[in-house]
């Protein structure tokens, strides 16, 4: 199941949290303030307002675009951080072109990251501490050292110390963020390990990653498998691997769209080139899980 989306929807409670004036947080040591601090939010993305003192002025029309077609199709895979300013009122920390792009293709909301005034030191333990967690899949960890490195602003070196990693062990969670966003999604579902994305992620050209991650599914490479195809590939022996993976047809979209509308959650729909293949219905917790349940026997 994809737990980037499993964020997304346990957010929903989170913001019908926010938007209740009598339950306004604006401190760490807020009532309900720990259940948002660390927490993906769904926000209503005409409440974030961009930061005018953001370095960043000019971006890529054509890249913009880009994002933009993979945000409809697989929604937004890391989530934006906000500063909050005020009652249902929030100032983007980071994640603009995030941001930009989801408004191009007419989001209403966004996941977020949500920091309040005094939420530094709170927000670094949680991440520290959810770090350390046997749980989470690699994708996770590297978005924890992410967030760590760029919202905290530490450096590699002291990262290394606070969490008691190798910077190189560091450094190989951080280049699996580079892999194409469906193979995350895959790896976060479990269908690849970190040694199968540390492999892929020498492929820098990421529709022949996603060729290759087709192979490797499909066949159930195992890692030294993988390893072998990828440098099969880069020496050019491998041309089948190295071609696009196949696309949904514009009635599976349509239809993976209505069954997203109908669970409240991301469908994502996987189709391999034989035609056929698999839906995933993603869940947060055993009562969302009640909760399809319940809509698939309706």
């Amino acid at each position: 199941m994809a737990k980037a989306t499993k964020k997304k929807a346990l957010g929903r409670g989170l913001s019908a949290l926010l938007k209740d004036p009598e339950n306004d947080i604006v401190s760490a040591k807020d009532k309900n303030a720990d259940k948002v601090v660390g927490s993906i939010v769904e926000l209503d993305i005409d409440t974030i307002e961009v930061n005018p003192h953001q370095p960043r002025t000019s971006f890529n029309e054509d890249t913009l675009k880009e994002l933009a077609s993979s945000i409809k199709e697989l929604g937004v895979i890391q989530p934006i951080t906000v500063r909050k300013l005020s009652f249902n009122k929030y100032q983007l920390v980071s994640g603009e072109r995030r941001y930009r792009a989801s408004k191009l293709v007419g989001l209403k909301t966004i996941p977020a990251y949500i920091r309040i005034a005094n939420d530094q030191e709170t927000l670094e333990m949680a991440l520290v501490e959810n770090i350390q967690r046997q749980d989470l899949d690699p994708i996770e960890i590297a978005l924890s050292y992410q967030r760590l490195l760029e919202e905290i602003d530490l450096t590699q070196e002291r990262l290394s110390e606070r969490v008691g990693k190798n910077r190189s062990t560091i450094s190989n969670y951080l280049r699996l963020l580079k892999l194409d966003p469906i193979i995350q999604t895959g790896m976060r579902d479990g269908f690849l390990s970190m040694g199968h994305g540390r492999a892929i992620i020498n492929i820098k050209d990421q529709e022949v990653q996603l060729g290759i991650y087709e192979k490797v599914i499909a066949e159930e490479l195992s890692v030294r498998e993988t390893e072998k195809l990828v440098r099969s590939v880069q020496q050019g022996k491998d041309k089948k691997s190295a071609a696009k993976p196949p696309k949904l047809s514009k009635e599976m979209k349509a239809a993976a769209k209505e069954f997203s509308d109908y669970f409240g959650a991301k469908i994502d729909v996987k189709v391999n080139k034989k035609g056929s293949g698999k839906i995933v219905i993603p869940f947060s917790s055993e009562e969302d899980f009640k909760r399809l349940e319940k809509l698939i026997n309706s």
